[in-house]
């Protein structure tokens, strides 16, 4: 993906000699004096519930300020983003002149960012609508926002993009232009070098499409703990010879969600700082689940790069497979912590919505690390557990393992099982089961492809590592 066709990197205003102030204020609670200047405020009839807007006017009929309700209970959850409407506020600089107490004026200038987001690539005529622009609050890391909403948006960039222009190769380019902006190294094992690389189930998944299936693996930095990052990149699902019905494909350009999120977390992570004294290892498995001659099939028995056989019991049970070979080479460098993100199951939907990211973990500090970052950055995930008396579920009769259970149940943490069994090695692993899309639209997050986990991630891996 070129810097062409990504979206508009999100971006503070620059100065801020002209810009008009905005008061922030909870519901119940009395807007500044100063922005009360002829009562327009209660004539108008403001109350401060969430979202609301009164523009305030100069004694010319300019509009000389603005109040943004951010309702009572505005900290919960995603709400503190709440922030992001008011990017209908009319255009030119702003800047926050007041928020209430025990609010933080840094969350809701992210907010503001991520709601700058538009994919708008496909969009003919016209450019893009202005936008009223935010002067960053003193104290706050402008840069750090500004690299934390930019990876975001290339996440959303890559999921939002169709098949058509995001197969495996043009995610291999996403993933070589990020390499060079990063200054990492970066490799590709393509095709039926993948058999010679010893990598057989992502060869054997994504064998059949027009674009070759492929491994790619970009590194960056020299010394430190260890951090693997693994990322589902199946770039179309079409289930395969299990072929899901045409009501359950019009999303499968999003399949390739784990792979947006991990690329998008690993230029957070650059760009912030928190990748020094760092060792990374980001490993994607880029494939299309296609249909043809050379598709593996329902019944086929296939052999892994760990050594352990797997029956295909349903061939759009696809995407545990080809990332059961990228975590097997990943964990035999025996990283400190080892992270995979992956579209995978429709039952993590079913248990938890797709607004609550999923992660299996065994150790429980570092699970907990991650449960703090996610409640204090707005990032929510829930831990779900790797069950072993499940175990013998992914256990079927004619070969080790078994890539799509019967029965119905259990089917996200199964999955995770099955993936933990090529994870052996890695001093920690877990494991995000993602939905990777938004549904409709909500505060700063536009209906559409979506990072999952990641700032979570960005905010826990610190300590994580330390």
């Amino acid at each position: 993906m070129t810097e062409t066709t990504r979206s508009t990197l999100p971006t503070f205003a620059t100065e801020d000699e002209a810009a008009r102030p905005v008061w922030i204020v909870a519901k119940g609670q009395d807007a500044p004096a100063e922005a009360q200047a002829g009562g327009w405020p209660a004539a108008s009839g403001f109350t401060g519930k969430a979202g609301e807007i009164c523009l305030l006017p100069g004694e010319d009929g300019s509009v000389r300020g603005a109040l943004f309700g951010i309702g009572d209970d505005a900290r919960k959850g995603r709400e503190r983003f709440g922030f992001a409407r008011a990017l209908s506020l009319p255009e030119g600089p702003w800047r926050i002149a007041a928020v209430p107490d025990g609010e933080d004026a840094g969350q809701m200038a992210l907010a503001w960012l991520l709601g700058q987001y538009r994919f708008d690539r496909y969009k003919s005529g016209g450019g893009k609508p202005a936008q009223p622009r935010l002067v960053c609050p003193p104290g706050v890391d402008a840069a750090r926002l500004q690299a934390i909403a930019a990876g975001e948006f290339l996440t959303r960039d890559l999921i939002n993009t169709p098949a058509n222009d995001m197969g495996p190769a043009e995610l291999e380019q996403a993933a070589r232009d990020l390499a060079h902006e990063l200054g990492a190294a970066i490799e590709v094992t393509t095709g039926d070098a993948l058999l010679s690389a010893d990598l057989p189930l992502i060869h054997a998944v994504g064998r059949a499409a027009a674009s070759e299936p492929r491994l790619i693996d970009l590194r960056l930095g020299d010394s430190g703990p260890m951090l693997t990052l693994v990322g589902k990149g199946v770039c179309f699902d079409t289930g395969g010879l299990n072929i899901k019905p045409g009501s359950s494909m019009g999303l499968m350009k999003k399949d390739m969600g784990g792979a947006a999120n991990v690329l998008g977390l690993t230029r957070m992570l650059a760009k912030t700082g928190a990748l020094d004294g760092i060792r990374l290892r980001v490993l994607i498995p880029a494939v299309e689940n296609a249909i043809s001659g050379s598709a593996y099939r329902p019944g086929d028995i296939l052999r892994s790069r760990k050594g352990l056989s797997v029956e295909i019991n349903n061939t759009d049970a696809e995407g545990r497979v080809v990332l059961a070979d990228a975590l097997a080479l990943a964990a035999e460098e025996k990283p400190d912590l080892m992270i995979s993100m992956a579209t995978l199951t429709g039952a993590a939907r079913v248990a938890l919505g797709p607004d609550l990211a999923p992660f299996y973990c065994d150790d429980d500090a570092t699970a907990e690390t991650l449960m703090r970052a996610a409640t204090s950055v707005a990032d929510p995930c829930w831990r779900m557990p790797f069950w072993e008396p499940y175990e013998s579920m992914i256990e079927p009769a004619t070969a080790d393992l078994d890539n799509a259970p019967g029965g119905g149940m259990a089917g996200s943490i199964t999955a995770a099982l099955f993936l933990r069994r090529f994870a052996d090695g890695a001093a920690r692993y877990m494991h995000f089961d993602i939905y990777g899309w938004q549904p409709s639209a909500a505060p700063g997050r536009p209906k559409g492809g979506v990072g999952q986990g990641t700032r979570a991630l960005l905010q826990a891996l610190p300590e994580m590592l330390g």
